[in-house]
């Protein structure tokens, strides 16, 4: 099978793609044959060095898969061969950025009906760093307020309409041309960030969603209620101030998920899909900060 790995930590040119042995799966492992992969930050801060000291070298990025299944661990109950399934491997692992990886069967679940899988594909991390931040971490509840930075991003998509889904008041932050985009997903008021200042338009919030750190982080404060909480997904200025969340895979919580998709209550949003050999393309695009969405890369047919 193809698997691109890294040797070293740098620039985009340590992706290295080679042939290697198809993985074997354990008792309680899956073998999937990859059909397309989603791109996250977590990818290209990985290979910048971001986790090493949590993994060892050489490594293989990705942590978002959608495809069918081709072998079952003797002890797998959960699915059987050729479901079509979607799944996010766990953080310390990887292994996505291949034409086959294995996956705890606790961490897969039958992908939506109503998704290819390319759309599949664009869904686990985000939507379960989402999903975690707002209701595991935060306890976001219906008929509160809520302030997601970010709200065109993989992760801040999915938190509108997660949050809108649970009731709640959205307020999001984006970009001049994104407006449309993001009023689309349900937020009930859009902020453009870039002439708007988002603390004076954003006070009393129950709940605040920080994807993008730094000064956004600590100005954010200012927008919430005395008991309010922040979650970020990024770096946390003040451990003082705030809670820091890590996602982490949870087959159960995307059959959840996959059923609000499958009901028209959550949709993926997706910036462009690339080809698995355009994948230094697709880091390039990522690390920009421009993608609208979610990027995807079909890795077979």
């Amino acid at each position: 099978m193809k698997v691109v790995k890294i040797y070293q930590y740098g620039g985009r040119e340590v992706l290295q793609f080679e042939e290697a042995q198809e993985p074997i799966p354990g008792p309680k492992e899956i073998l999937i044959k990859i059909k397309a992969i989603g791109m996250n930050p977590i990818d290209w801060k990985t290979r910048q060095g971001y986790m090493k000291e949590k993994i060892k070298l050489p490594f293989t990025l990705g942590w978002d898969l959608a495809g069918i299944v081709e072998g079952l661990g003797e002890e797998v109950t959960k699915f059987q061969l050729d479901d079509e399934v979607y799944a996010m491997t766990e953080l310390i692992k990887g292994g996505c950025n291949a034409e086959y990886v294995i996956v705890h069967e606790n961490f897969v679940a039958l992908k939506p009906k109503s998704l290819n899988f390319e759309e599949a594909a664009a869904v686990p991390l985000a939507a379960l760093t989402a999903w975690q931040a707002l209701f595991d971490v935060a306890n976001l509840q219906a008929n509160q307020k809520v302030l997601i930075h970010a709200g065109s991003g993989g992760v801040g998509s999915f938190a509108i309409q997660f949050a809108k889904e649970k009731g709640a008041f959205v307020t999001t932050t984006t970009s001049s041309n994104n407006i449309e985009r993001v009023k689309k997903l349900g937020a009930d008021e859009v902020l453009d960030y870039t002439h708007v200042d988002f603390v004076s338009h954003c006070k009393d919030s129950d709940v605040v969603l920080d994807t993008v750190g730094k000064e956004v982080q600590d100005r954010s404060f200012e927008c919430l209620k005395p008991e309010g909480k922040l979650v970020t997904i990024v770096a946390l200025n003040n451990p003082e101030r705030g809670i820091r969340t890590l996602v982490e895979p949870n087959g159960a919580r995307l059959a959840q998920i996959a059923s609000l998709i499958d009901a028209g209550k959550i949709k993926p949003l997706i910036d462009r899909i690339m080809m698995f050999k355009e994948l230094a393309a697709a880091h390039e695009l990522s690390e920009s900060g421009h993608a609208k969405g979610k990027i995807v890369l079909r890795v077979s047919k």
